[in-house]
């Protein structure tokens, strides 16, 4: 099978190549085998460590990278239960195993969600990542209410608009943030407000009940100030000590899990969630897409099958 390869850590996108790797000739117990029609990336992907090594630490180069798939099951383990061969499907898959930037892959079947026939599959792979991160950070550990208000950091970014349209649904209120350039961005996925972050005082929004970071730093410092009595703060970009003074901090990463994957793709279907793709492109293109000097305002999305 054709796949993307990554040979060298410290080359970064330069290490990758397009390569032949032995296509899966089964399936372990408890996996299944995903013919890959369209596989998400994330830019930063290549320095996690789970991205050369396997579960126990070994090096495991040269690996397949991407984490977000959307496909159809074409084998099944031994005991395997809830997905079907020929079923459409998507989710995230293993951290420390070969990726979705191929032809086939093999997926524990808990990390995958029915995906509906009306769903594209470009739709389906990028809502996952973003999708599974913004659920997680606003309702599991932010605990987001209707009637709260929410701050949520790079609004007009992958994770920060898929945040922004669930915490609207909900009910909150939403203030976003970013860069000038991404204030229309944000406004049009639903955000009330919008904090420009190079001119405008983030410490002006006053009091807000949850804040969702994505930056980590200085900003995940000053935002503690933000957070409400009783408030949360949530951020993906890493441990941080910032701590608000009556509020609890949370930093977390995603995990894969198909009932709110189910939740967000039906909130597809129904008009009331929409994905932000910014880049397509096919398999024997990926590698010149991925290219750091090139600034995707969105979702980079692999067509890895016509």
């Amino acid at each position: 099978m054709k796949a993307i390869i990554v040979t060298d850590q410290a080359a970064g996108t330069a290490g990758m190549k397009l390569a032949e790797r032995p296509e899966p000739q089964g399936a372990a117990i408890g996996d299944v085998i995903v013919q890959v029609h369209a596989s998400g990336f994330t830019g930063d992907e290549l320095t996690w460590p789970s991205t050369w090594t396997d579960r126990l630490g070994r090096d495991r180069t040269p690996s397949i990278p991407g984490h977000e798939v959307a496909g159809v099951v074409t084998a099944l383990g031994y005991g395997t239960t809830g997905l079907s061969v020929g079923q459409r499907v998507f989710g995230l898959t293993d951290w420390t195993r070969d990726g979705t930037l191929a032809e086939y892959v093999v997926v524990e079947a808990r990390n995958l969600a029915p995906l509906p026939g009306d769903v594209d599959f470009t739709v389906g792979a990028a809502l996952v990542m973003p999708g599974l991160t913004a659920w997680q950070g606003l309702f599991e550990h932010g605990r987001l209410r209707t009637g709260q208000s929410v701050l949520v950091h790079g609004a007009g970014g992958v994770v920060g608009s898929m945040a922004t349209q669930l915490a609207r649904d909900a009910g909150a209120y939403v203030i976003g943030t970013g860069r000038a350039d991404a204030r229309q961005t944000a406004l049009d996925f639903g955000a009330q407000e919008f904090v420009d972050l190079d001119h405008d005082a983030l410490e002006d929004v006053g009091g807000v009940d949850l804040v969702l970071d994505v930056f980590g730093g200085d900003i995940v410092q000053r935002s503690a100030g933000l957070i409400r009595a009783g408030g949360t703060l949530v951020s993906i970009a890493g441990p941080t000590e910032a701590r608000p003074a009556n509020g609890i901090t949370v930093d977390f990463v995603v995990v894969p899990d198909r009932m709110q994957l189910n939740e967000v793709v039906q909130r597809v279907r129904e008009g009331r969630l929409r994905t932000h793709i910014g880049a397509m492109a096919t398999l024997d293109d990926a590698v010149a897409t991925f290219n750091p000097t090139r600034r995707i305002k969105g979702k980079t999305i692999i067509r890895v099958r016509p």
